[in-house]
């Protein structure tokens, strides 16, 4: 399993903006095979930094989840929203994976 985190660095004053990015992104991700985490917004501390999360079994399965969100029409729509109302000033990807598992137990 791998996980790809999104650091987004968004126009503070589109903050907004970047919450309806977000919940698109959560009707068309999971729907393309990946398993979103989520989307996080700043809330505390900086105001210009922003994450997406997602679980992919591999690079190759990311690929795959690659070219079926690009033909998604919802996908694509939230793309051109989001560089047409200039809510990312850049994004950029990280692709890690859990190294501390087995977790012990919670009290």
């Amino acid at each position: 399993m791998i996980t790809c985190i999104i650091t987004y660095d968004i126009d503070p004053n589109r903050r907004e903006l970047f919450d309806q990015y977000a919940q698109t992104w959560g009707a068309c991700i999971p729907r393309c095979g990946a398993d979103l985490v989520g989307y996080f917004a700043p809330h505390e501390g900086s105001v210009s930094t922003a994450y997406g999360i997602y679980n992919l079994p591999s690079l190759a399965a990311y690929e795959d989840y690659r070219a079926r969100l690009s033909q998604d029409p919802l996908g694509r729509e939230n793309y051109l929203f989001a560089k047409r109302e200039g809510v990312i000033r850049q994004e950029n990807r990280l692709f890690v994976k859990l190294a501390s598992a087995p977790h012990g137990d919670r009290p």
